[in-house]
C-alpha cells in the first residue's frame, strides 16, 4: 500500500486529490494506477463503487500533463467511452475536478442534447472526450471531429457497453484512433465475450483484479423479503417509513413501473423522482441533481441508472424488482456502500421471481439473509429439463407441437389430415 504523494503526480493533480479528502487509494487504484503511469494497457476488474475512475483517471491526466501542446481544432488526444449518459456525466465530473488546476478541457457527448452544440465544442479541439458510442458515431458521420491524434483510449463498464450492443460501434469507432496508443479497459465482470474483446483492443495488457466477479462491497447489509407481487407497494411504503428522509434508490423493472411507482409514492407523499429511458436528458439530469442535494430522497430507476449514479451518501437501494440479468443485481447494489460508507441492500421477491433470486444467488456464491415472508416451498428445487428458473410446469398431457403426420401414416390425434391438391390440366 502507497499514499498518492509517492505516485509522482504533477503538484496541480496532488492538491486536486487532497482537496477532495483522499489520502489512501482504493485496491483497484493501488494496483492499476502504477501499471499505467507506466504506459501499459490495463484490464481491471472490479465491482462498482471502488473508485475505478481515478484508477484510470490520473494516470490519463498525468499523461496528458506530460505532453504540452494545446488540441488542433476537432481533434481529440483522449477518448473514454461509457454505455449511458448517466456515466459519461459522472466520469466528466470526477476529472474536471482533478484538472480544474490545469490547462486541460473535458468534453461530453452524449445523446439527448443538441448536436449542433456538441459539434461547436468540439471544433476548439478537445484533451479529454467523455462520449456514449451511439451520438460519437453520429459525429464521426458528420466528420466533426478528428480521432486519429487520439492516443489514450478508457472502456469503462465494458461489459455493459457489450450487453447494449455497443460491440459494433467499437468496431466502428477503434480504427479510427491513432497508433500507437495505450488503451485500458475495466469492468465489473469477466463474460467469456470480454476475454474476446481484451485480445482484440489490448496490446499485452496488465490484468488487475481486486474482487471475484459477482462479489458486492463488504459494507453492503443484503436481505430479502419474501412478498406477493400486489403486496409489494405496501411493504415499500412500510420500509421507506422506517427511516424517512435516507437517501433510497429503488429499482423497477420497466420504465412503465418504475413512473407508476413514482407517481403513487408522491401521491402518499413521499418525496420521490424518477429516471428511465423515457425521460428527457434534461429531465434525467434535473432529477439526478436533486437526489445528489437531498431535495429528493427516494430515486426510482430503471436499469439505466444502475451504473451511472455515484452518490456516497445512498443509505438504501431497494430491488422492488429484481432484475432479469443476475449481474445487474450486482450493479444495482453497489450504489450504495460507497467512499467507504456502509449501506443496505433490500431485495423484494414474489413467487414467481424466485428462479431469479436462484440465479443471483448463485452468482454471488451466497444465500441472502431472509427478513420476512416464506420462500415457495419448490425454492430450492432444481428446475426440470427444458425448463426455466422461476417457471411453473403446466398441469395436464403435454401439448403435441408435431404438425408431422405419426409414424403409422395416421394423422395426429385432434388434427385433420390434408387432401392433396388436384393437379390442373395443361
Amino acid at each position: 500500500m502507497y499514499d498518492f504523494d509517492m505516485l509522482g503526480l504533477a503538484p496541480q493533480l496532488n492538491t486536486a486529490i487532497k482537496e477532495a479528502g483522499l489520502t489512501e487509494p482504493t485496491p483497484i487504484q493501488n494496483k492499476a494506477i502504477p501499471l499505467a503511469l507506466e504506459g501499459h494497457d490495463v484490464l481491471g476488474l472490479a465491482q462498482t463503487g471502488t473508485g475505478k475512475t481515478l484508477a484510470f483517471g490520473l494516470p490519463l491526466i498525468q499523461h496528458l500533463l506530460d505532453q504540452p501542446g494545446k488540441p488542433r481544432e476537432k481533434t481529440v488526444k483522449a477518448l473514454i467511452l461509457a454505455p449511458t449518459r448517466e456515466l459519461v456525466n459522472q466520469i466528466a465530473d470526477s476529472l474536471r475536478n482533478l484538472t480544474a488546476k490545469t490547462k486541460l478541457r473535458v468534453v461530453t457527448v452524449v445523446g439527448g442534447q443538441s448536436i449542433g452544440k456538441q459539434i461547436k465544442l468540439l471544433s476548439r479541439g478537445t484533451d479529454i472526450l467523455v462520449a456514449t458510442p451511439g451520438r460519437l458515431i453520429d459525429l464521426m458521420d458528420r466528420r466533426a471531429l478528428d480521432l486519429s491524434t487520439a492516443r489514450h483510449l478508457v472502456l469503462d463498464e465494458a461489459d455493459q457497453m457489450l450487453d447494449m450492443g455497443f460491440i459494433h460501434d467499437l468496431r466502428k469507432i477503434a480504427p479510427k484512433l491513432g497508433t500507437p496508443r495505450q488503451t485500458m479497459l475495466f469492468s465489473a465482470t469477466m463474460p467469456k465475450q470480454m476475454e474476446e474483446l481484451s485480445q482484440a483492443y489490448l496490446s499485452n495488457p496488465k490484468r488487475v483484479q481486486v474482487a471475484p466477479p459477482g462479489k458486492a462491497a463488504d459494507k453492503i447489509t443484503q436481505s430479502v423479503h419474501f412478498v406477493p407481487g400486489p403486496e409489494k407497494p405496501s411493504k415499500l411504503r412500510e420500509i421507506l417509513s422506517n427511516d424517512a428522509g435516507a437517501l433510497t434508490l429503488v429499482f423497477a423493472r420497466t420504465k412503465h413501473g418504475a413512473e407508476k411507482l413514482m407517481k403513487g409514492l408522491v401521491a402518499d407523499g413521499f418525496n420521490a423522482a424518477s429516471i428511465h429511458g423515457n425521460k428527457t436528458q434534461g429531465q434525467r439530469d434535473r432529477a439526478l441533481k436533486a437526489f445528489r442535494q437531498g431535495t429528493v430522497n427516494i430515486l426510482v430507476a430503471t436499469d439505466v441508472a444502475a451504473r451511472g449514479i455515484d452518490i456516497p451518501g445512498v443509505a438504501y437501494v431497494i430491488n422492488y424488482d429484481l432484475p432479469e440479468v443476475a449481474d445487474n443485481y450486482v450493479h444495482r447494489i453497489g450504489r450504495t456502500a460507497r467512499a467507504g460508507r456502509e449501506g443496505q441492500a433490500i431485495a423484494f421477491c414474489a413467487h414467481e421471481e424466485a428462479g431469479l433470486l436462484r440465479d443471483i444467488e448463485k452468482l454471488m456464491k451466497i444465500t441472502i439473509p431472509v427478513a420476512s415472508g416464506t420462500p415457495p416451498t419448490d425454492f430450492t428445487a432444481r428446475p426440470k429439463r427444458g425448463q426455466k428458473q422461476g417457471q411453473r410446469r403446466r398441469s395436464g398431457p403435454p401439448r403435441n407441437r408435431s404438425s408431422k403426420p405419426a409414424g403409422n401414416g395416421q394423422a395426429p390425434q385432434g388434427t385433420k389430415r390434408r387432401r392433396p391438391r388436384r393437379r390442373k390440366a395443361a
